[in-house]
């Protein structure tokens, strides 16, 4: 699990974490703070393979894909405002990220993850680095396929504000068949709801 979020989460940790201008004190840091307002909970619906994660006390909410679930405690951080759902083969993961506040502009931040991980990988390809607009929120969206560790991923990255907090979520796929990879990215989503 360790090299696997090693290899997918870094990015996240770096936009989440690092990406508060003006915020150097709270880097990493004390956590106390954001770890009371998260409220994590998950709810299984009728369908056994479908579940509805809700986070932020209902405020964030979306479909976890059949034979995902919450890995969150074997994350050995400090930072409790991450979330982490994986397969068992943790080849499949969504991570989730809430964020300090920050007022700078999400495509900002994807313009720093697309070179943190073309840093890692210069083989990089973008598939797509757009604006959105996820239940009247702004939201950015960046998917690349990355390249590492003899394993080729498609990533799927959406940065949206809620409360002036930024969320984070990546999700990241195997792309032997980048077409499957990326309608189970969007499946997800589009199941995304913000309040």
């Amino acid at each position: 699990m360790r090299n696997l979020l090693k290899y997918a989460g870094i990015g996240l940790l770096v936009v989440g974490l690092a990406g508060c201008d003006g915020k150097s004190d709270k880097v990493g840091g004390d956590s106390s703070s954001t770890s009371s307002s998260t409220n994590t909970s998950t709810s299984t619906n009728s369908s056994q393979s479908a579940q509805t994660v809700s986070l932020l006390n209902g405020k964030l909410s979306f479909t976890l894909p059949e034979g995902l679930s919450d890995k969150s405690d074997k994350l050995a951080t400090q930072a409790s405002n991450m979330h982490v759902y994986a397969d068992n083969s943790q080849q499949r993961t969504i991570i989730v990220l809430i964020g300090d506040n920050s007022h700078q502009n999400l495509d900002v931040f994807t313009q720093r993850l697309e070179k943190e991980q073309r840093n890692r990988d210069p083989q990089l390809q973008v598939i797509s680095n757009k604006a959105l607009t996820l239940d009247g929120h702004p939201a950015q969206e960046l998917i690349t396929v990355i390249s590492a560790n003899n394993q080729t991923n498609l990533s799927s990255i959406i940065l949206a504000k809620l409360d002036d907090r930024v969320m984070t979520m990546q999700i990241s796929l195997p792309a032997g068949n980048q077409q499957l990879a990326q309608n189970e990215a969007q499946k997800v989503v589009d199941s995304l709801k913000l309040k």
